[in-house]
């Protein structure tokens, strides 16, 4: 094994094994250094792997290795989630204040697990890592273990993504059943309809953990989670890796011929969607959430259209700007206790280079040039648009309701009003832990644009595959349209209707078409076993004593009876048969005996021991055998 190999696996097994002690142990002195010096330490490994983009295969099952692989796009991704965990947990360093191992240890274990999905490479490499980091988001989301609400939400999170995460397994039982062995990059060659049947469980399960429709609603439930929580998840982690998936397995969906096209719309529909639903909300955290579908909406558009590398660009420059404003919004809740809009008003003033930092993450987000999403959001664009008007139409609207979204946040955390405005006697603070990740993201927030524009976006385009350069007619429109919109949002009031609080009803209707039929179903089986097995067991049961008592009568009145019957008679057949014996057979024994001594003395008689005396008994008994012979012949 190369040390490029083992620097692969180290960059897993390092924060993995880390988190497990601190989970297991619960060192709580030195919980916050040894994270930080082993996130520290992982980000080295995650950019060296970058450079080196080394592979490394285990035989797992027949037709099928546990591989792991540092291509194109995993080059890109990798140092992204080593360094944003990295920062998450320095400021979860000042902000989390009870509970450091068990927090920074299950952070630490779920950077790992989205590691390893971003470097797997086969199937069993990424189904182990995708339910690794499905339970440790449960086990985060719901981590105020006492907070019933908390642990409510991550149950609801985590079978949900359970749910979708079913069709990895479809996919691999139909990778097996094609042909095409088990490794990502082998799918498109599966033969007959086992690619279509790959291609849709794999989208299944992506949709599910990016919280595309129509799974959105569990990250809303999620938001209950600690703020360091929803900015890994949402950046980084679970929630990103959902859309990577889609971009890894782009050419799988290219070769079905329906699933790319699918792909695409179910991307845009939901990045209009799910923007409005921000649009229309009244807390931070939720905003934010909303807003992380429709921005992975566009990474999900990029896998459908083909442009990987726009895609790609879009995650990576999404990730600062979202672990950035979650990270902000987290400090403000510890701060001020409260993540609601009116009560937000004015708060950059307050905290101001947190709310410098949120001014440009909220501006990246709106798609205002030069910042970030600005370049990347328009490098997927000017791909839709070589694929199809229609969903180019319908990403400019969503486009527009980016720029809509991050200008109430940005208008909000500035405004300040008379009546509603943060307490200037409040006495939470914003610690310098909490600040430094924000300045480094902003940082992140305004350069990493540059990865859609030449020359990068050339180089990411040869390696990793997509569309050609992005236009200059779509990046002045972009911008312009941006910069209008938000300045319309300092004057406009938005709605706040219902079904955008309820995030399009989605969870309610899940209760509809899944929840309830589900239950009814299992209410239906209860009453079955209790009616009707229960009932005939039980029935049975009561059959049996009365078998037994009927068993037990036929015993002692039958069987027993018949032996003491028996029993008694034998007495009386043994003195019979002794009466017998002596009487009968002793005595004939003695007449036959007393005959025989008879016959004895006559025998003895002529035994006279004289010879003329036998001489003569021997003629007289020829003499009578003459006789006897000669009467014979005259008769016959």
């Amino acid at each position: 094994m190369t040390g490029a190999q083992i620097a692969l696996l180290a960059m897993i097994v390092l924060p993995a094994a880390a988190g497990a002690v601190l989970v297991l142990t619960r060192t709580r002195r030195f919980a916050i250094p040894i994270a930080l010096m082993t996130a520290g330490l992982t980000t080295v490994l995650a950019l060296g792997n970058a450079l080196a983009r080394p592979a490394v295969s285990y035989p797992f099952v027949a037709g099928a290795d546990f591989a792991l692989e540092i291509d194109a796009l995993a080059a890109l991704t990798v140092p992204m989630v080593a360094a944003v965990t990295f920062l998450v947990l320095v400021f979860a360093a000042g902000n989390i204040r009870q509970s450091h191992a068990r927090f920074h240890g299950l952070m630490l274990i779920f950077s790992a697990a989205a590691l390893a999905t971003a470097s797997a490479a086969s199937l069993p490499a990424l189904l182990f890592a995708w339910e690794l980091m499905g339970a440790t988001s449960y086990a985060l989301i719901g981590f105020w273990w006492r907070d019933s609400d908390q642990v409510s939400a991550g149950l609801t999170a985590f079978i949900t993504t359970r749910t979708a995460d079913l069709g990895l397994y479809v996919a691999a039982g139909a990778a097996l059943a094609g042909g095409a062995g088990m490794a990502l990059a082998d799918l498109p060659a599966a033969q007959g309809p086992w690619g279509h049947v790959a291609a849709a469980g794999i989208l299944v399960a992506a949709l599910g953990k990016a919280g595309q429709l129509p799974f959105s609603f569990w990250l809303s439930g999620a938001m209950k989670g600690p703020s360091p929580v929803s900015a890994l998840l949402h950046s980084a982690a679970m929630v990103a890796m959902g859309g990577y998936l889609l971009l890894r397995v782009e050419p799988l969906l290219a070769s079905t011929g329906w699933a790319g096209p699918v792909t695409a719309w179910i991307g845009v529909i939901t990045a209009v969607l799910m923007g409005a639903v921000a649009l229309g909300q009244r807390d931070l955290k939720q905003l934010l959430a909303a807003s992380t579908v429709a921005q992975l909406g566009f990474v999900v558009l990029a896998a459908g259209v083909g442009a990987v590398s726009g895609g790609a660009a879009h995650l990576v420059a999404h990730a600062s700007v979202k672990a950035l404003l979650f990270l902000a919004a987290g400090a403000w809740l510890t701060a001020l206790g409260t993540e609601e809009f009116v009560k937000l008003r004015g708060v950059a003033r307050r905290w101001p280079v947190t709310g410098v930092a949120a001014t440009v993450a909220s501006l990246a987000l709106a798609g205002v040039a030069p910042l970030s999403l600005w370049a990347t959001k328009d490098a997927v664009l000017t791909a839709t648009l070589e694929s199809s008007p229609w969903l180019y139409a319908v990403g400019l609207v969503a486009g527009a309701l980016s720029a809509a979204y991050s200008g109430k946040i940005l208008w909000t955390i500035w405004r300040r009003s008379a009546r509603e405005s943060v307490d200037s006697n409040a006495t939470g603070t914003v610690s310098t832990p909490e600040q430094v990740p924000l300045f480094v993201l902003a940082v992140g927030a305004a350069l990493l644009g540059a990865l859609a524009l030449p020359p990068l976006s050339g180089i990411l385009t040869a390696a990793m595959g997509g569309h050609g350069e992005v236009s200059v007619t779509e990046l002045i429109i972009s911008a312009g349209v941006a910069a209008v919109v938000v300045l319309l949002m300092r004057r406009l009031r938005t709605p706040e209707p219902g079904w955008a609080l309820g995030w399009l009803g989605l969870e309610a209707t899940a209760h509809a078409i899944v929840v309830r039929p589900s239950l009814a179903l299992a209410h239906a089986l209860a009453w079955f076993d209790d009616q009707v097995v229960d009932r005939s067991l039980n029935a049975l049961a009561g059959v049996v004593p009365v078998f037994a008592r009927s068993a037990a009568r036929v015993d002692d009145e039958g069987i027993d009876r018949g032996v003491e019957v028996i029993a008694g008679a034998m007495p009386v057949i043994a003195r019979g048969m002794a009466r017998v014996d002596d009487e009968g057979i002793d005595r004939g024994v003695e007449v036959i005996a007393g005959w025989v001594r008879r016959l004895g003395h006559l025998a003895r008689v002529p035994q006279t021991g004289a010879v003329h005396q036998y001489l003569l008994q021997a003629v007289v008994v020829l003499a009578v055998g003459v006789v006897i012979w000669s009467i014979y012949l005259v008769i016959g």
